[in-house]
């Protein structure tokens, strides 16, 4: 039980033997239960703060700060040994604070214990997150980007929280914008041979535009376009397959060299190739679905007046992406016996989400209620123009290599080697993004400003980043002079390093409770200010000091948080920069 836990049942305790009944706060209202304890914005104001006896006056009759003068009183009679202080704050919060050797010991733990911060709500769980799904034949977009980068990052959390991770990446390989692509194709031919794979990408990607373009402008093209379409899944055009075989290669090949940058790796490959035939015969089988004009629709409204019908085939007796996402469903629990399948897209598919998730209630109820839609919102530049600085269109690929390219520049003239510096560069301009885009609640959308998200200074991965090398070059140092991280029984007050370092597991688990990395992120950004600042008013390395290997064993306990928490952010922690 952490102190948390036990302030909680101390409050608890202590309200029954008042014959307190805590009746209108709900059992949702709070993940660790029905006493609301937070942690004060100000550290002034303790560690702990619960705002328990304002809920409970109007239902008790009494005044908040009369009610809570008689909670404290009855808390001070069996103050445990891990409570300094109970005090009271304005119209009746009731504040706890800790005694320094709770600081001390949370620190020791950190060095000691290597799991720290981890957890079980996951525990003996299989758990598939699914993300990314670029498709063969167009761009790597921004919201490719803004999904392997949450993915990636719940993916760790559920992780470090006890699952068994198993990542997924589901891909169209088939479909419209593949005929699109290949009507340009067949009219310019392909790249020259000598390009490498990410500029061949990007010639499909042009193309692809070009072809969607024409698609909605040129009604002849449209045609074209469209049997080009059925060819590709009949596979009955020699010249079509080998352009398709080409294509579908190329582009997948350059997605490997972006989730290499990113730092992810799959376990799974899914296909709209593979998985239509499946669904395909879910609909044909199940009574659910109608004929209507020729086409196989889900009036989903008849379950629920929310939704609207979906076209699940086409009229020309083609599988829309619901029926594909049946096939997924039914594939993914086929190859893998998962508790949990979370599915992270962007919120432009909520809606036709929900038509499949009903229509999945009914035909595979199992499957239904093992399933778990994270959408996200939509990332738009501060200056308000979607393109680079070259003048190009943004799209996710041009994006991470902007960044790395504008730290490169930021570092040119620092003593690293040149292998030093590229690798520098890549994970600080990766991690400009990565936290640009977990540091708010994931359902927002996001406005990215370029200039602050590159910064060395302020709310930045970088500056993360910095403070992680910062404490670890004062580790090098206190290893030179033989300085030891240690512990004192002196007299002194603790720094508001001490007073974050240990919310860190409770922070993860509230992150993997409500998989919101956003809460990590936030965390890092306090802790490292907190660190910054204890570091440009102490001196750490002193040998003459006898509180020397404390500042040491505190300096090598933030860099061990603080790493882990980069880890679960998906962004590397450069021991020099």
């Amino acid at each position: 039980m952490n102190i948390k836990e036990k302030i909680e049942d101390l409050i608890k305790n202590t309200l029954k033997s008042l014959n307190i009944e805590a009746k209108d706060i709900r059992p949702d209202e709070h993940p660790f239960g029905r006493v609301s304890l937070e942690h004060p914005v100000d550290l002034e104001m303790g560690d702990f703060s619960t705002n328990i006896a304002m809920v409970l006056a109007k239902e008790n009759k009494t005044n908040p700060k009369e009610l809570a003068e008689k909670i404290v009183k009855k808390l001070n009679k069996n103050l445990p040994t891990e409570v300094l202080k109970i005090q009271i704050a304005g119209a009746g919060f009731i504040n706890f604070y800790l005694p320094k050797e709770f600081f001390v010991n949370s620190t020791r733990e950190i060095l000691e214990n290597k799991n720290f911060g981890r957890n079980n709500i996951f525990e003996g769980k299989k758990v598939m997150v699914e993300y990314t799904q670029p498709n063969p034949f167009k761009p790597f977009h921004i919201g490719h980007l803004m999904s392997n980068t949450i993915g990636e990052s719940i993916s760790r959390i559920v992780e470090f929280s006890g699952a068994k991770m198993v990542r997924a990446n589901y891909q169209g390989d088939i479909g419209p914008h593949v005929a699109k692509a290949i009507y340009e194709l067949l009219k310019s031919g392909l790249p020259e041979e000598d390009k490498s794979v990410s500029e061949k990408a990007r010639y499909i990607g042009n193309l692809y535009a070009k072809g969607n373009d024409v698609y909605e402008t040129d009604e002849k093209a449209k045609k074209e376009i469209e049997e080009i379409n059925k060819k590709i899944y009949d596979k009955s055009d020699k010249k079509i397959n080998e352009i398709y075989d080409w294509g579908r290669r190329i582009t997948l090949e350059a997605f490997e060299e972006i989730y290499k940058i990113l730092g992810t790796s799959f376990n799974y490959y899914f296909f709209e190739s593979i998985v239509a035939p499946i669904g395909e015969k879910i609909v044909s089988s199940s009574d659910v679905f109608e004929k209507s004009d020729g086409a196989i629709v889900f009036r989903a409204e008849k379950y629920n007046p929310k939704l609207h019908t979906r076209v699940f085939i086409t009229s020309q007796g083609l599988p829309t992406y619901e029926t594909k996402e049946l096939g997924l469903t039914k594939m993914k629990f086929e190859k893998e016996n998962l508790d949990l399948s979370v599915v992270i897209t962007a919120h432009e598919q909520e809606e036709y989400m929900k038509v499949v998730n009903k229509a999945l209630e009914i035909i595979s109820p199992e499957f239904a209620s093992k399933m778990k839609h994270v959408v996200h919102g939509m990332m738009r530049l501060a200056s308000g123009k979607m393109s680079s600085r070259k003048g190009n269109v943004i799209t996710g690929e041009s994006l991470i290599l902007e960044s790395c390219d504008e730290i490169l520049k930021k570092i040119e003239n620092r003593d690293f080697t040149e292998e030093e510096k590229k690798q520098i560069s890549k994970d600080v301009g990766v991690s400009a993004l990565k936290y640009s885009i977990l540091k708010q609640n994931i359902g927002g959308d996001i406005i990215y400003d370029f200039e602050k998200s590159i910064s060395f200074e302020g709310d930045s991965g970088p500056y993360l980043q910095y403070s992680f090398a910062r404490a670890n070059s004062v580790l090098e140092k206190a290893k030179k002079e033989n300085i030891l991280p240690g512990f004192m029984s002196d007299d002194f007050a603790p720094t508001e390093v001490e007073k974050l370092l240990y919310r860190f597991p409770e922070i993860v688990f509230r992150s993997a409770q409500e998989f919101e990395p956003h809460y990590i992120a936030n965390y890092l950004i306090d802790i490292a200010r907190a660190y910054n600042t204890y570091y440009g008013s102490t001196k750490i390395i002193d040998k003459n000091d006898p509180t020397s290997p404390y500042k040491v064993a505190l300096t090598l306990a933030f860099s061990l948080v603080i790493k882990n928490g980069l880890y679960l952010l998906g962004i590397k922690a450069p021991e020099r920069m």
